[in-house]
C-alpha cells in the first residue's frame, strides 16, 4: 500500500484530514500512527475554526519533522522549513484555488488533472481529494529535495 492509499484508508476511518496526512508518513517520520492521531487531533476542519485546511497542516508538520531543526543554524534550518511549507502552500492553492478548509468546502469543483493520485485512487469525496493531494505534494517535495543532494 502506497502512503496516498494508506492516508485515504485512514480517512475513511474517520481519522481527520490532518491525522490521516501525517500517519502516511509514519516510516519516514518516526511517529507512530498513535502519536500522529493524537498531534493532528484539533488540525481537522482548519482547526476546527474552517481555517487552514487540515490536510495541509499534516503536511506541514510532515515537511517539519523531515526537516529538523539544526541548534547550530536555528535562523538556516528554520529558513529551509518554512521554504517547504511555502511551496506546498503554494501549489496545492495552485490547484485548489485556496487553502483555507472554508474556502475549498465551497468550491466543489475540482479542476481537470489537479489531482492526479485522487483520480488514480478513484476518490471522488471531496476531502479524501485534498487528503491524497497533500501526501502527493509531500512527497513530490522530497523527492526534489533528494534530487539537490
Amino acid at each position: 500500500m502506497d502512503r496516498c492509499e494508506k492516508a485515504l484508508e485512514l480517512h475513511k476511518k474517520g481519522f481527520n484530514c490532518c491525522q490521516s496526512v501525517l500517519a502516511a508518513f509514519t516510516d519516514l517520520t518516526g511517529l507512530t500512527e498513535q502519536a500522529s492521531f493524537d498531534i493532528g487531533g484539533g488540525f481537522g476542519g482548519g482547526a476546527g475554526m474552517g481555517e487552514l485546511c487540515g490536510a495541509i497542516s499534516g503536511a506541514v508538520m510532515t515537511l517539519g519533522i523531515l526537516t529538523p531543526a539544526d541548534p547550530n543554524d536555528p535562523m538556516g534550518s528554520k529558513k529551509q522549513a518554512g521554504r517547504l511549507a511555502r511551496e506546498l502552500q503554494k501549489r496545492f492553492s495552485g490547484k485548489f484555488g485556496a487553502l483555507r478548509c472554508r474556502d475549498l468546502l465551497k468550491n466543489k469543483t475540482i479542476p481537470a488533472g489537479a489531482a492526479p493520485a485522487a483520480q488514480r485512487l478513484g476518490v471522488t469525496d471531496h476531502c479524501g481529494i485534498m487528503v491524497v493531494t497533500a501526501v502527493e505534494l509531500v512527497e513530490e517535495l522530497l523527492a526534489e529535495r533528494a534530487e539537490k543532494l
